[in-house]
């Protein structure tokens, strides 16, 4: 079964929509038992990084997580701002973030672009990963984001999207996936992402 991490961050309920879709075993977990027994993890999320870890430490889900997927290698997949907290540092509200990756968050300029970033954009895959079976070289998907990642180790960047800079929009590192675009509203191409996840958890 793959939880899906409900601290009332607004997407969840959307993200196990697609799952139900795509006939994938998801339910929405909001405690650490429930996230205990879960088979891979995703964290979905919109608005600020700091709302989000101050809700995922109310929930007392951080441990749990970190041991899920850092000691167990339990899969998992980050939505939009489930991406952002997996580093240490984020712009937005000067946020402690997870720290799981190392990097920070920054927001995009505003003199070049208008923000936030809110549409279809272009991603350029620049890695190959099983996640991507399927997909094209570049695929459009939906963004909302006024800030992006910047990983220290470039080695985890699996896409990259231009948005007044070119910046870091998907990536992977060992068990971990993870997408500053919306999969669950990114149409067929976001469904066949996240079914390949799902392959990967063996639903």
């Amino acid at each position: 079964m793959i939880g899906i991490i409900d601290y009332k961050a607004g997407n969840a309920p959307s993200v196990l929509n697609a799952c139900k879709k795509l006939h994938i075993n998801a339910h929405l977990v909001s405690t650490p038992g429930q996230v205990e027994g879960c088979q891979g993890i995703i964290l979905p999320g919109v608005g600020s990084a700091q709302a989000t870890m101050d809700s995922l430490r109310e929930s007392g889900l951080i441990d749990v997580m970190k041991e899920k997927v850092l000691d167990r290698g339990t899969p998992f997949l980050g939505i939009c701002i489930g991406l952002q907290v997996l580093f240490e540092h984020s712009e937005e509200d000067d946020a402690e973030c997870l720290g799981w990756l190392h990097g920070e968050v920054k927001r995009f300029p505003d003199t070049e672009v208008r923000v936030p970033q809110i549409g279809w954009n272009e991603v350029k895959f620049v890695s190959e990963h099983p996640v991507l079976s399927g997909l094209n070289e570049s695929e459009y998907f939906y963004f909302v984001n006024s800030y992006y990642v910047v990983p220290n180790d470039k080695e985890v960047i699996l896409a990259k999207t231009n948005y007044g800079l070119e910046f870091c929009s998907m990536i992977a590192h060992r068990n971990i996936i993870a997408a500053q675009f919306h999969l669950e509203k990114s149409g067929a191409t976001g469904l066949r992402l996240l079914k390949n996840f799902a392959l990967r958890v063996g639903n």
